[in-house]
């Protein structure tokens, strides 16, 4: 599809193909659709379905107030998450300055626009995904990104998200909690990132074992917060599993772990 030939695709017309792709069960989720999605957002989807990344999309997973998560498929039948990163939203750059400055995948977006920071926040998360997934940390696989549209492995069946780890009695705590230190420590010396927000509410258990989401915010060794967060990131899991009543090590033994100098990771 030319570039010319896209500008003259009318709103009208994208929501109509994207509406022949839709298979919401109620009608307001597609009046939601029209309602909150830009053109340039109508745009991103069109193009993926042209593409053949996305066959056909489903009901919300997830509605917060600065993204919209989607359960698809491909049209070979793969499923697949479709996160939608809202655009018009004004609270975009609150609580995320600490993650923003000093990443040198954001210089120079810092005085434009909240779209443009936006579509780089997406793109830093499809790659954080990529990094982590080729280094064997267990997360959804990134498959494609078009502008705010992110679309990943869904994790789940039929539709409905595997749960949180805070939601559910793992049946070996503790070896949960040594996979996850084994995630951490590879995130750290082979993809080198740091995942900056862990805890047992951006885990879910699938099949028995842990698997690492919402990566937006992750950043690399070389931003001057990365030690802080990972400190962070060890805090929240060590206290998570302290309470369950499974022998943890300290932190300064996380860290050694986590950096190279220590054994007992998977």
């Amino acid at each position: 599809m030319s570039r010319r030939l896209a500008k003259k695709i009318s709103r009208e017309e994208m929501l109509y193909e994207i509406s022949q792709r839709m298979k919401f069960k109620r009608s307001e989720e597609y009046e939601a659709l029209e309602e909150v999605f830009d053109k340039p957002t109508l745009m991103s989807l069109y193009k993926l379905i042209v593409k053949g990344t996305i066959g056909e999309v489903f009901g919300t997973i997830r509605a917060g107030k600065e993204c919209r998560l989607y359960w698809g498929k491909t049209p070979e039948g793969r499923d697949v998450a479709i996160k939608i990163y809202l655009t018009s939203t004004t609270e975009f750059k609150k609580g995320r300055l600490i993650y923003i400055e000093g990443d040198p995948r954001f210089e120079g977006l810092l005085g434009r626009s909240t779209r443009a920071l936006v579509y780089a926040w997406a793109r830093k998360e499809f790659r954080n995904l990529k990094r982590a997934f080729e280094v064997g940390v267990r997360v959804p696989e990134p498959i494609d990104i078009e502008k705010n549209i992110l679309i990943m492995e869904f994790i789940g069946e039929d539709g409905v998200p595997a749960p949180l780890m805070k939601e559910v009695e793992l049946e070996d705590p503790e070896g949960t909690f040594w996979t996850l230190m084994d995630y951490v420590r590879l995130l750290y010396q082979k993809a080198k990132l740091v995942h900056g927000d862990l805890s047992e509410y951006n885990v879910m258990i699938w099949d028995g074992k842990p698997v690492l989401f919402d990566l937006s915010q992750s950043v690399t060794l070389d931003h001057p917060m990365a030690e802080f967060f990972l400190e962070r990131d060890l805090r929240n899991l060590l206290r998570f599993f302290s309470k369950l009543g499974i022998p943890v090590p300290s932190l300064e033994e996380a860290l050694r772990l986590v950096r190279g100098g220590g054994e007992h990771v998977l």
